[in-house]
């Protein structure tokens, strides 16, 4: 999806765009995992043991978080686990994938169904939405999904207590009523993809009959979104993702998607069709910690990155040891 960085997210970002501009043929090769672990409920695994397997992520923060506990996931299971997480955009991190420059990754359903699959409107039931996802995607690109997590960290529009008693708004028809009405009441900040996307303002904004050149949209980085729709001085309104721990910490308020527009995107662990045939031990040994990537977890994992300023690869290797799955090394 889009970006939700702390500061070693940000310092991980700017690592891999360098990588990118100075690598003529794309992608590193990688480096190592930040920090060792070992067993716990996820033990050395046949077929897995010495397997070289490549984890990427986008450069958010929640997606370097499950970035970091594929690979611990994996290095548990005995693999030799190579770290690209922090690829700049979801088309970087796609292609690396389509290219066979990085073999494993969390995607989420909702982002390939609109802006991989090229389709316009999601689908409203999770389940159906996968399947969907997982039957396309295979027959068109090879692409494997295993079976997806609960989380589902879809966009939103929020804004402070203090917007919302101004300006009565509580859904988005509200909000599409009110940028109707009166266009400078409604500043809302964005990012340069959200801007851009059909699953992102544009679509929303034609799901609820308005038109997007009436509302001012300044354009801000997402880490910074959050806070300038709380202060109300830049923003009326922000771009957000459903679980990123800023929006209760902001004291900021999630308006009522009552059109069901924006997509669901439950996390799944990708790959192609030739790595999961070589590997298919994979599917066994992250079934259970996918399992365990609740809404209520990964809030709880994005608040400790962007709130409390916590190390990702820390805050993932410390949720995998409460979890049981592995232990410190």
């Amino acid at each position: 999806m889009t970006a939700r960085r702390g500061r070693t997210v940000a310092l991980t970002g700017l690592l891999m765009t360098a990588v990118l501009v100075l690598s003529a043929c794309g992608l590193g090769s990688g480096s190592t995992l930040p920090l060792r672990v070992g067993p716990g409920s996820i033990q050395p695994t046949p077929g897995l043991e010495g397997a070289k397997i490549t984890v990427g992520s986008k450069e958010y923060t929640e997606q370097v978080i499950l970035g970091y506990i594929l690979e611990f996931t994996l290095a548990a299971a005995g693999a030799d686990v190579r770290d690209l997480t922090g690829i700049v955009g979801s088309r970087s991190t796609r292609e690396a994938q389509l290219s066979g420059q990085v073999d494993v990754a969390y995607e989420f359903t909702g982002n390939a169904w609109i802006n991989y699959l090229g389709h316009e409107k999601p689908i409203p039931d999770t389940r159906e939405q996968f399947e969907a996802v997982r039957d396309e995607d295979l027959e068109r690109n090879g692409m494997v999904w295993l079976e997806p997590g609960p989380m589902d960290d879809t966009y939103a529009l929020a804004a402070s207590t203090r917007t919302l008693e101004r300006t009565g708004v509580r859904t988005l028809s509200d909000y599409a009523e009110l940028a109707r009405r009166d266009p400078g009441a409604a500043r809302t900040c964005v990012d340069t993809e959200f801007r851009a996307r059909q699953d992102g303002f544009p679509g929303m904004a034609a799901a609820y009959g308005l038109d997007p050149a009436r509302v001012q949209t300044p354009i801000l980085q997402v880490g910074i979104i959050y806070q300038a729709t709380a202060d109300g001085t830049q923003c009326d309104f922000g771009e957000v993702f459903t679980t990123d721990g800023r929006i209760a910490a902001l004291d900021l308020t999630v308006l009522t998607d009552d059109k069901q527009f924006f997509a669901h995107y439950n996390p799944s662990v990708t790959m192609k069709q030739e790595f999961f045939d070589a590997h298919p031990e994979i599917a066994e040994v992250t079934a259970p910690v996918t399992a365990a990537l609740t809404n209520e977890a990964i809030i709880e994992l994005n608040k400790q990155v962007d709130v409390e300023g916590r190390d990702p690869s820390v805050v993932a290797r410390d949720w995998m040891v409460s979890e049981g799955f592995v232990t410190a090394g």
